[in-house]
């Protein structure tokens, strides 16, 4: 399993597997819900992961993805804590996920240097993540994000035809779906995507 940041060895991977349970799930597939309380962690064997956060209103804002090799940082921190998740993750795609026992991920910290330098390269990668998504939502126009959001799409599937809606896009944004098929629009007559239906093809 790799990732840009965070490796492990071949060797620990193997370890990791005879400790957890794999399971497969279907793009759609709710991994972590939110206030449910932790009693393992995801790790990304094939396929991706996103993960939201969702305000007092229902209004969700997509916060980042997880990719093969990779976990989340915030079950991790919450399991660790017994405490309950501040996020939902939700599959990207037909992924396959191994979960780790938290009773096994505290073992591992003490007994194992590469799965602590493991998790700190994941709470490195993720902050600098989540400084993007306050820059974003701070400094960005709706546009800019828009793009931003489209190519990171194309990057996480590796396919520049999206399966998603309008309504999808403005509920990760955390906008309306009226803002989100106008800037489309833009886009469209811009020649950088061309829209379909339930589909955007980014040029």
């Amino acid at each position: 399993m790799k990732s840009t940041n965070a490796v492990l060895s071949d060797s620990f991977t193997d370890l990791l597997k005879g400790l957890g349970i794999k399971k497969f799930v279907k793009e759609g597939d709710i991994i972590l819900q939110e206030h449910a309380y932790l009693n393992s962690i995801p790790i990304v064997l094939s396929g991706s992961i996103k993960v939201l956060r969702t305000d007092e209103d229902g209004r969700e804002i997509l916060l980042y993805y997880i990719k093969q090799g990779e976990s989340c940082i915030m079950s991790f921190l919450g399991g660790i804590h017994q405490d309950t998740s501040k996020v939902k993750a939700i599959a990207e795609e037909d992924s396959e996920i191994l979960f780790i026992p938290i009773h096994a991920v505290g073992m591992l910290l003490k007994e194992y240097p590469e799965w602590l330098e493991y998790i700190f390269s994941l709470y490195h990668k993720r902050f600098e993540e989540l400084l993007d998504v306050v820059n974003a939502v701070t400094f960005k126009k709706m546009d800019q994000r828009l793009s931003d959001f489209l190519y990171k799409k194309v990057e996480i599937t590796k396919s520049n035809v999206l399966s998603i809606t309008h309504e999808q896009i403005a509920t990760e944004l955390g906008t309306a779906r009226v803002v989100v098929s106008r800037l489309l629009k833009q886009l469209e007559e811009m020649g950088s995507v061309k829209l379909g239906r339930n589909n955007i093809t980014v040029m």
